[in-house]
Protein backbone atom coordinates (compact mmCIF):
# COMPACT_ATOMS: atom_id res chain seq x y z
CA UNK A 1 0.00 0.00 0.00
CA UNK A 2 2.70 2.44 0.88
CA UNK A 3 4.20 1.98 -2.44
CA UNK A 4 0.79 2.46 -4.53
CA UNK A 5 0.36 5.78 -2.35
CA UNK A 6 3.57 7.01 -3.02
CA UNK A 7 3.44 6.56 -6.47
CA UNK A 8 -0.24 8.11 -6.85
CA UNK A 9 0.94 10.98 -4.52
CA UNK A 10 4.20 11.43 -7.00
CA UNK A 11 2.27 11.79 -9.56
CA UNK A 12 -0.14 14.07 -8.38
CA UNK A 13 2.48 16.52 -7.29
CA UNK A 14 4.30 16.03 -10.50
CA UNK A 15 0.82 16.84 -12.59
CA UNK A 16 0.11 19.66 -10.70
CA UNK A 17 3.26 20.71 -10.79
CA UNK A 18 4.29 20.73 -7.06
CA UNK A 19 8.30 20.65 -6.75
CA UNK A 20 8.40 21.69 -3.31
CA UNK A 21 7.30 18.44 -1.47
CA UNK A 22 8.69 15.51 0.98
CA UNK A 23 7.24 11.59 0.70
CA UNK A 24 8.01 9.39 3.64
CA UNK A 25 7.20 5.80 3.92
CA UNK A 26 6.51 3.74 6.75
CA UNK A 27 6.41 -0.37 6.69
CA UNK A 28 4.23 0.02 9.99
CA UNK A 29 2.66 2.20 12.32
CA UNK A 30 5.82 1.73 15.11
CA UNK A 31 8.09 3.47 12.31
CA UNK A 32 5.53 5.85 11.97
CA UNK A 33 5.21 6.50 15.44
CA UNK A 34 9.18 6.56 16.14
CA UNK A 35 10.12 8.93 13.41
CA UNK A 36 8.62 11.69 14.67
CA UNK A 37 7.34 13.86 12.12
CA UNK A 38 4.81 16.31 12.03
CA UNK A 39 3.94 15.41 8.79
CA UNK A 40 0.75 17.85 6.93
CA UNK A 41 -0.70 14.64 5.59
CA UNK A 42 -0.66 11.00 6.66
CA UNK A 43 -1.74 7.76 4.90
CA UNK A 44 -2.52 5.41 6.99
CA UNK A 45 -4.07 1.70 6.57
CA UNK A 46 -6.36 0.99 8.88
CA UNK A 47 -5.74 -2.92 8.50
CA UNK A 48 -1.43 -2.98 9.85
CA UNK A 49 0.24 -5.14 12.00
CA UNK A 50 0.17 -3.45 15.73
CA UNK A 51 -0.39 -1.19 16.22
CA UNK A 52 -2.98 -0.44 13.68
CA UNK A 53 -4.21 2.02 11.54
CA UNK A 54 -6.59 3.54 13.93
CA UNK A 55 -4.29 2.98 17.13
CA UNK A 56 -1.44 4.89 15.28
CA UNK A 57 -3.88 7.54 14.85
CA UNK A 58 -4.89 8.02 18.22
CA UNK A 59 -0.93 8.06 19.25
CA UNK A 60 -0.64 10.82 16.58
CA UNK A 61 -3.37 12.86 17.74
CA UNK A 62 -2.16 12.02 21.97
CA UNK A 63 0.97 13.50 20.68
CA UNK A 64 -0.32 16.77 19.22
CA UNK A 65 -0.06 16.05 15.48
CA UNK A 66 -2.71 17.61 13.39
CA UNK A 67 -1.96 17.15 10.01
CA UNK A 68 -4.48 15.19 7.55
CA UNK A 69 -5.57 11.94 8.38
CA UNK A 70 -6.36 9.62 5.34
CA UNK A 71 -7.47 6.41 6.25
CA UNK A 72 -7.11 3.72 3.22
CA UNK A 73 -8.95 0.39 3.98
CA UNK A 74 -11.09 -2.23 2.21
CA UNK A 75 -13.45 -2.23 4.86
CA UNK A 76 -16.30 0.75 4.76
CA UNK A 77 -17.64 0.21 8.06
CA UNK A 78 -14.11 0.85 9.62
CA UNK A 79 -14.98 4.84 8.44
CA UNK A 80 -17.21 5.62 11.36
CA UNK A 81 -14.16 5.11 13.94
CA UNK A 82 -12.23 7.50 12.01
CA UNK A 83 -14.44 10.16 13.37
CA UNK A 84 -12.80 9.30 17.08
CA UNK A 85 -9.11 10.49 15.50
CA UNK A 86 -10.71 13.38 13.05
CA UNK A 87 -9.64 11.61 10.24
CA UNK A 88 -9.88 13.69 7.49
CA UNK A 89 -10.81 11.41 4.38
CA UNK A 90 -10.65 7.87 3.56
CA UNK A 91 -9.92 5.91 0.31
CA UNK A 92 -11.29 2.35 -0.26
CA UNK A 93 -8.99 -0.46 -1.51
CA UNK A 94 -8.21 -0.50 -4.26
CA UNK A 95 -7.87 2.78 -4.90
CA UNK A 96 -9.24 5.20 -7.65
CA UNK A 97 -7.25 7.34 -9.23
CA UNK A 98 -10.29 9.93 -9.78
CA UNK A 99 -11.22 9.65 -5.91
CA UNK A 100 -7.35 10.20 -4.85
CA UNK A 101 -7.10 13.34 -7.09
CA UNK A 102 -9.86 14.92 -5.86
CA UNK A 103 -8.81 14.18 -1.65
CA UNK A 104 -5.82 15.42 -2.60
CA UNK A 105 -7.41 19.07 -4.33
CA UNK A 106 -9.24 19.38 -1.50
CA UNK A 107 -6.45 18.69 1.11
CA UNK A 108 -3.89 21.15 -0.39
CA UNK A 109 -6.44 23.59 -0.42
CA UNK A 110 -7.39 23.53 2.68
CA UNK A 111 -3.65 23.25 4.11
CA UNK A 112 -3.75 26.45 2.20
CA UNK A 113 -6.00 28.08 3.95
CA UNK A 114 -4.53 26.84 7.43
CA UNK A 115 -1.34 28.33 6.83
CA UNK A 116 -2.94 31.92 5.11
CA UNK A 117 -4.79 32.33 8.07
CA UNK A 118 -3.57 34.05 11.36
CA UNK A 119 -3.34 36.90 13.71
CA UNK A 120 -1.03 39.73 14.98
CA UNK A 121 -0.94 40.49 18.86
CA UNK A 122 0.65 43.74 20.14
CA UNK A 123 2.23 43.19 22.87
CA UNK A 124 4.14 46.24 24.16
CA UNK A 125 6.16 48.07 21.35
CA UNK A 126 6.61 44.71 19.13
CA UNK A 127 4.24 42.68 17.23
CA UNK A 128 3.81 38.89 16.87
CA UNK A 129 2.23 37.05 13.96
CA UNK A 130 0.68 33.44 15.37
CA UNK A 131 -0.82 31.67 12.75
CA UNK A 132 -4.51 30.19 14.26
CA UNK A 133 -3.72 26.59 13.23
CA UNK A 134 -1.10 26.58 16.16
CA UNK A 135 -4.15 27.99 18.61
CA UNK A 136 -4.93 24.95 21.09
CA UNK A 137 -6.81 27.58 23.38
CA UNK A 138 -7.18 31.33 24.81
CA UNK A 139 -7.65 32.69 28.90
CA UNK A 140 -8.40 35.82 29.25
CA UNK A 141 -7.07 36.19 33.82
CA UNK A 142 -7.46 40.20 34.35
CA UNK A 143 -6.74 42.80 31.25
CA UNK A 144 -4.26 39.76 29.59
CA UNK A 145 -5.32 37.32 27.51
CA UNK A 146 -2.72 34.32 27.15
CA UNK A 147 -2.55 31.95 24.08
CA UNK A 148 -1.38 28.69 24.76
CA UNK A 149 0.09 27.44 20.89
CA UNK A 150 0.64 23.78 20.23
CA UNK A 151 4.36 23.89 20.60
CA UNK A 152 4.04 24.98 24.21
CA UNK A 153 4.72 28.43 24.04
CA UNK A 154 2.14 30.69 25.99
CA UNK A 155 1.58 34.24 24.35
CA UNK A 156 0.35 36.94 26.51
CA UNK A 157 -1.05 40.40 26.09
CA UNK A 158 -3.98 42.96 26.40
CA UNK A 159 -6.97 42.42 24.98
CA UNK A 160 -10.47 41.43 25.23
CA UNK A 161 -12.07 38.17 25.00
CA UNK A 162 -14.85 39.35 23.10
CA UNK A 163 -12.56 41.19 20.54
CA UNK A 164 -10.21 38.36 19.96
CA UNK A 165 -13.41 36.06 19.67
CA UNK A 166 -14.51 38.46 16.47
CA UNK A 167 -10.88 38.37 15.10
CA UNK A 168 -10.11 34.39 14.91
CA UNK A 169 -13.47 32.86 13.08
CA UNK A 170 -15.63 30.06 13.45
CA UNK A 171 -12.69 27.73 14.09
CA UNK A 172 -12.98 28.91 17.50
CA UNK A 173 -15.43 28.47 20.36
CA UNK A 174 -16.35 30.12 23.56
CA UNK A 175 -16.91 27.30 26.35
CA UNK A 176 -16.50 29.28 28.77
CA UNK A 177 -16.74 32.85 29.65
CA UNK A 178 -12.84 33.17 30.10
CA UNK A 179 -11.57 30.63 27.56
CA UNK A 180 -11.88 29.90 23.64
CA UNK A 181 -11.13 26.70 22.27
CA UNK A 182 -10.15 25.83 18.96
CA UNK A 183 -12.20 23.31 17.72
CA UNK A 184 -9.54 21.71 15.98
CA UNK A 185 -7.26 20.82 18.93
CA UNK A 186 -10.75 19.44 20.83
CA UNK A 187 -10.67 15.93 21.76
CA UNK A 188 -13.74 15.20 23.37
CA UNK A 189 -15.90 16.94 26.25
CA UNK A 190 -17.06 15.16 29.59
CA UNK A 191 -17.48 15.90 33.23
CA UNK A 192 -17.63 19.44 32.65
CA UNK A 193 -14.26 20.24 30.61
CA UNK A 194 -12.86 20.11 27.20
CA UNK A 195 -10.78 17.50 26.74
CA UNK A 196 -7.60 18.59 24.85
CA UNK A 197 -3.60 17.30 23.09
CA UNK A 198 -1.32 16.03 25.90
CA UNK A 199 -4.06 15.10 28.48
CA UNK A 200 -5.07 18.76 29.04
CA UNK A 201 -8.27 20.40 29.73
CA UNK A 202 -10.16 23.03 30.28
CA UNK A 203 -13.86 24.23 31.54
CA UNK A 204 -16.98 24.36 29.46
CA UNK A 205 -20.15 25.68 31.30
CA UNK A 206 -22.87 23.62 31.61
CA UNK A 207 -24.92 25.96 29.53
CA UNK A 208 -22.23 25.56 26.44
CA UNK A 209 -21.75 21.90 26.39
CA UNK A 210 -24.51 21.33 24.08
CA UNK A 211 -23.62 24.06 21.78
CA UNK A 212 -20.34 22.78 21.78
CA UNK A 213 -20.86 19.14 20.74
CA UNK A 214 -23.10 21.35 17.85
CA UNK A 215 -19.74 23.04 16.87
CA UNK A 216 -18.19 20.34 16.48
CA UNK A 217 -20.32 18.00 14.35
CA UNK A 218 -20.63 21.45 12.25
CA UNK A 219 -16.64 21.84 12.26
CA UNK A 220 -16.17 18.20 11.07
CA UNK A 221 -18.74 18.58 8.71
CA UNK A 222 -17.07 21.35 7.16
CA UNK A 223 -13.64 20.26 6.65
CA UNK A 224 -14.26 17.26 4.87
CA UNK A 225 -17.21 17.91 2.64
Amino acid sequence: MAWEISHYLAGYMEENRISSYHISSFSNGSALLEDGGNFDMIFLDIQMERPDGMETARLLRRRGNYGLLIFVTVLKEYVFDSFEVEAYDYLVKPVDAGHFRRTMDRALRLLDQRAAKTIVVQRGTACQVIPLAEIVYCEVLGRKIYIHKSDGEVVDYYDKLEDLERRVGRRFFKCHRSYLVNLDHVRGCRAGLVMLPQGESIPVSRLRERDLTQALLQHMKGRNF
